[in-house]
């Protein structure tokens, strides 16, 4: 199999510092090797190709970001590149990942107690323990203070009731990171497979993220410890830094989606002749096309570099992430179906990823956040007005500029 040329029009790669660009090829090879050869059927069985886990445990992908318990601590660009690079390979694989790293061991790196860093975080960095993130309910995605879970306090812990919806890596989890509505305020608890009253279950009739595990958690009088309660979470805002970790990912992971469609179409069409005998990459519409493609995504790489910049010198912001996360994946999205496009009926058949990714960016599209949620927390940002529910009490209080 050839290996990945990359994209880079605009000498992007000359902004990478040497560890960057080291993370970066050393996954490419990995998904060049490793995934590319089986992911077609893994979409195909609807099956998470859970063999590749020790080596990429190996591969430090887990918690790369961390620089303890023997991890590497890179820059949160060389992390990005990381998801890149998966996603590339498949939506499903870099989801696995991000929410090992991100949405598990964050937060328990990030909130909890020393016990807890030091039972699981060496377990889930060495792939001998997998662990999933139930925030997201069957009644509240976008809205998680609508959240119904709770956790009430017994004489020897917490006791949770309540249900997760589209929780990633859900079955295969020997750990899930569980927020729950308590008397004191949203908090997070470490929920171990096997515990009286956590059952779990995957979704089916995917046609997206097939190679990637989805589930529903259920929690009826789950009774756990009181030391599972990660004591340093803390409201609402403890999930949703994790879900800006994850965010970050996406922002590049898309990426990695749109540039195979757009490697894959721009060969494609240079070697498809039709007509007189020509490369269809020849005519103009085609050639459109393909400048669309290559400039956005050029545009997409510098816009998650910056993100990362300001990452690493701790002055990103929340609605920095929601730029990248909602304009790259919207470009990967274009990107699949103008890849598709140019691939005619090929686009549509697995000689050819295109289809997949297709398919899979449309749950990237709507997971971690909505295209048109992270609008609306962009648009806070830009006026310093709150859009997310009607008008509120203090627009509904002002005067009536016509009668005033």
């Amino acid at each position: 199999m050839s290996r990945f040329p990359g994209v880079d029009f605009l000498e992007f790669d000359s902004l990478l510092i040497d560890e960057e660009r080291l993370a970066r090829d050393m996954v490419r090879q990995f998904v060049d090797d490793k995934l590319k050869p089986i992911i077609e059927d893994c979409y195909e069985e609807a099956r998470f190709p859970i063999e590749l886990v020790p080596e990429m445990a190996e591969l430090n992908l887990f918690g790369a970001t961390i620089d303890e318990y023997g991890l590497p601590g890179l820059s949160n660009v060389a992390y990005g590149l990381i998801m890149q690079e998966l996603e590339r390979g498949d939506s499903g694989l870099r989801s696995f990942v991000s929410v090992q790293s991100a949405l598990v061991m964050y937060p328990i790196y990030t909130f909890g107690s020393q016990a807890q860093k030091d039972k699981w975080i060496p377990k889930l960095a060495a792939g001998e323990a997998i662990g999933c993130f139930g925030l997201t309910e069957p009644d509240f995605g976008s809205n998680p203070g609508g959240m119904r879970t709770t956790a009430r306090r017994d004489a020897d812990g917490w006791v949770l009731n309540g249900a997760k919806q589209w929780i990633t890596n859900g079955t295969l989890a020997d750990v899930a990171v569980v927020w729950a509505r308590t008397e004191e305020g949203f908090r997070g608890f470490l929920v171990e497979k096997g515990t009286p009253g956590y059952t779990s279950r995957d979704q089916h009739g995917k046609f997206s993220l097939r190679a990637s595990v989805t589930s529903e958690l259920s929690f009826q009088d789950c009774r756990i410890p009181a030391e599972n309660l990660l004591p340093g979470s803390n409201g609402l805002k403890s999930p949703l830094m994790c879900l800006n970790q994850a965010r970050y990912g996406i922002a590049w992971g898309a990426l990695g989606a749109a540039m195979d469609c757009y490697v894959t179409a721009l060969e494609y069409t240079k070697q498809r002749l039709q007509f007189d005998g020509e490369p269809i990459a020849s005519h103009q519409l085609v050639q459109d096309k393909l400048v669309w493609m290559v400039s956005e995504i050029t545009k997409g790489q510098f816009l998650a570099l910056q993100i990362g910049r300001l990452k690493d010198s701790g002055r990103v912001k929340h609605f920095h992430i929601s730029l990248g996360k909602r304009n790259n994946v919207w470009v990967a999205r274009e990107c699949a179906k103008l890849a598709r496009e140019l691939l005619g009926a090929n686009g549509i058949v697995n000689d050819y990823p295109v289809i997949r990714h297709m398919m899979n960016i449309e749950s990237v599209y709507t997971y971690e956040g909505t295209h048109d949620m992270h609008n609306l927390i962009i648009g806070e940002a830009i006026t310093g007005i709150p859009s997310f529910n009607p008008p509120s009490k203090t627009l509904r209080q002002q005067p009536d500029p016509v009668r005033s």
